[in-house]
């Protein structure tokens, strides 16, 4: 079983990798987390793997991540062998220490853990990647899923490749939980004149958080995944002033329906 969350495509790429060559079930943390329910409960089959995959923001698992495995139940668990693959712009801090942490407290022992690099969307710093440099991110990113997928074939313990950055303990344990308390403001969203009331932003949001009438609005229940805005056909959708003129980017490997079918 493998449970993931994605904004623009790149952790769902990566889930629907793993979950077609382990012949495992996808299970959206999204689709979980809106249905508002108190308990995650899953039971899983004999010797059945269990995988974890999603993004990273600000040096740690996006809050809804976190919030799902508090949550989670999972009957016929007997040790089965358990991992997480953190997608990234380039490093992920100690991340991997906060999945472990979290998930032992549900009594799930972490096997393995690895991130990807993936083409850059955090647009609110910095801007997406060239054409030529996410190609060669999403080239690199094959081969370490190629990699990984041997890794959980085998089910190897104690592999933990990931790219951690400089000063990890600063990046997770002091940057990430000032980012997740004062750099979601759902408040900033807006969306400009080139808006034609689609409503493909509200179809992507991960949390059913955008409504539309004539122009977009949205709630409290932001995760920041930025999906509204890399989706938008038109551009129109903007993060304060921080997204203008801007690059946008949505994984080529995962269809718009996936986006929206997999909430």
């Amino acid at each position: 079983m493998i449970f993931y969350f994605s904004g623009t495509g790149n952790s769902l790429y990566a889930a629907k990798n793993i979950a077609q060559h382990t012949n495992e079930e996808l299970v959206s943390i999204a689709a979980a987390e809106n249905t508002g329910n108190t308990c995650n409960e899953y039971t899983l089959k004999d010797n059945e793997i269990i995988g974890f995959v999603h993004p990273i923001y600000s040096w740690g698992p996006p809050r809804i991540v976190l919030e799902f495995i508090k949550k989670l139940k999972l009957n016929n668990y007997q040790g089965n062998y358990a991992f997480s693959i953190a997608t990234c712009g380039g490093n992920i801090g100690n991340t991997m220490k906060v999945m472990m942490d979290t998930l032992s407290k549900k009594d799930i022992k972490l096997d393995s853990g690895f991130s990807i690099t993936m083409p850059n969307n955090f647009i609110i710093m910095g801007d997406v990647d060239s054409k030529e440099a996410a190609t060669q991110k999403l080239t690199a990113a094959d081969e370490t899923l190629s990699y990984i997928n041997q890794v959980i074939e085998r089910r190897e313990t104690g592999e933990f490749r990931v790219e951690k950055g400089i000063l990890p303990w600063l990046l997770t344990g002091i940057i990430n939980p000032m980012f997740n308390k004062k750099a979601i403001d759902p408040t900033k969203f807006h969306a400009n004149d080139n808006c034609t009331g689609c409503g493909t932003c509200e179809k992507v949001c991960n949390r059913n958080n955008i409504t539309v009438d004539g122009k977009p609005q949205w709630g409290e229940r932001c995760t920041l995944c930025l999906a509204c805005i890399h989706y938008c056909p038109v551009k129109a959708v903007q993060y304060g002033k921080a997204t203008e003129n801007k690059g946008r980017y949505t994984n080529p490997n995962v269809r718009i329906n996936e986006i929206i079918n997999r909430k």
